[in-house]
């Protein structure tokens, strides 16, 4: 009797395009004039949009080092998609530590936040360093869902201070460029497991990025509106709708998120390079190419 076929659950349906070019957009941002404490025009996507930049500089530092980790042995177009990653983190870090300097230079108190995320970084130093990878894949698959809707619905910064909009657009079409590396650097780490075990342990870990994710974000931002003297239900209320329905960026990017949990799921099943596109000519002539 022949023994039943295995099914890679996770096999790469649609690898990154072949054609793809990450390209490195040195720009800068914030360094001028000042925009309103409210820079979004209001203060839910003010506060929602400062709590996520907090957490970026040391955040990306992390991804950066995950991803880092396991670029040994990696083919020619995936190290060199590595080395066009960092150099865009790292811009994205320095931006970003740019924008922090800009809210607290409004009044706005964001060390709580960095003092958590060093905190919990803290938890990573001594787990296998494929499950920091783990993790990184979460978190880039969340800054992709979030850079598509960024890019794909200007409503989300439609009242906002344009300097910082741009800076926000800037970064979310290099997260759209990159979204496949952590993955692909994943498959590369775990190229001896089973589809079964890599979609386990993806799916696991995803369901545990989540959770710590919105909770954490949540509470951030619930501190800034605190600061900005708005607290208890219309604090709570303003942020879910938000949040949920207008503008509604974690209704929109739900179907993006469900995806992740497919078989043979990869972060180009959805190619929107379209918005790449859109985009890419406002920052010409900081276009360095990736090596």
């Amino acid at each position: 009797m022949n023994a039943p076929a295995q099914i890679d659950l996770d096999a790469r349906k649609n690898p990154t395009p072949e054609d793809l070019d990450i390209t490195v957009r040195d720009e800068r941002f914030n360094r001028g004039t000042t925009p309103d404490r409210w820079w979004a025009g209001e203060p839910f996507g003010t506060a929602w949009h400062n709590a996520l930049s907090a957490t970026f500089p040391r955040g990306e530092a992390f991804f950066i080092e995950a991803v880092k980790a396991h670029r040994e042995g990696a083919d020619p177009k995936l190290a060199a998609e590595i080395r066009a990653f960092v150099k865009q983190e790292i811009n994205h870090t320095r931006e970003h530590i740019a924008f922090n300097k800009l809210a607290e230079n409004h009044g706005y108190d964001i060390k709580a936040i960095d003092e958590r995320v060093r905190q919990m970084l803290e938890l990573t130093k001594d787990r296998p360093a494929i499950a920091n990878l783990a993790v990184t894949m979460a978190l880039e698959h969340y800054t992709a869902m979030m850079a598509h809707e960024f890019l794909a619905n200007p409503k989300h910064f439609d009242k906002a201070d344009p300097e910082i909009r741009d800076m926000w657009r800037w970064h979310s079409v290099e997260e759209v460029e990159h979204k496949g590396v952590a993955y692909d650097t994943w498959n590369h780490a775990t190229r001896s497991w089973t589809g079964w075990q890599r979609w386990k342990v993806r799916s696991l870990v995803m369901v545990s990025v989540t959770g710590r994710f919105f909770k954490n974000r949540w509470a951030d931002s619930m501190n800034l509106l605190a600061q900005d003297g708005i607290t208890g239900w219309k604090a709570r209320w303003g942020l879910f709708k938000y949040l949920a329905w207008s503008p509604g960026v974690v209704r929109r990017i739900f179907p993006a998120w469900l995806a992740y949990f497919k078989p043979g799921f990869h972060p180009w099943d959805h190619d929107d390079r379209e918005l790449i596109k859109l985009y890419e000519g406002e920052f010409e002539a900081a276009l360095m190419p990736a090596e």
